[in-house]
């Protein structure tokens, strides 16, 4: 994301399901090898075992805090203990990971750049609670249009358990 005023460098780590178009969001103040996994352990995981859906394939860009050799790479260790197959896009095509680069486009345009004008944020903990403030509506009140949605929330569109 860049870097702010009163934060410093703010990173965003993003994760949206495919099928539903239901999105998770971490902030952090770097790109760690070990803060790649982080969004998965903390909330993409948890929020899918109780419904009974097994994540079983994740697709990341080629930043080398996803990708490494699969015996010594925190994120590739971490994966392989879930057991979940891991793909990376093509390099320099962003629309092989169109689904994230479209949901990037209304946090960066209506949260982060009108929020950053509204509010002045002093650290990245203020910045991810309104973060998680407007992954909410993304996820429950905001209708997609979007193949498949028939105008319906990600929320609604979520997978049935195995």
């Amino acid at each position: 994301m860049g870097a702010l005023k009163g934060v410093g460098r703010v990173c965003l780590q993003s994760a949206i399901d495919c099928h539903s178009r239901y999105a998770f969001g971490r902030l952090y103040t770097s790109k760690l090898l070990v803060t790649a996994g982080h969004v998965f352990n903390e909330d993409v995981f948890p929020f899918f075992e109780p419904q009974k859906v097994r994540v079983e394939t994740i697709l990341s860009d080629n930043d080398r805090e996803f990708c490494g050799r699969p015996e010594r790479h925190p994120y590739e260790l971490f994966l392989q203990l879930e057991g979940v197959n891991h793909r990376t896009t093509k390099v320099r095509r962003p629309q092989s990971n169109g689904f994230v680069e479209r949901l990037h486009r209304p946090l960066l345009g209506k949260h982060f750049r009108i929020k950053g004008r509204e509010k002045w944020y002093e650290s990245v903990e203020e910045m991810q609670k309104a973060l998680d403030v407007s992954l909410h509506h993304y996820n429950h009140e905001r209708t997609h249009q979007g193949r498949g949605m028939k105008g319906g929330t990600p929320a609604k569109h979520l997978p049935r358990a195995l």
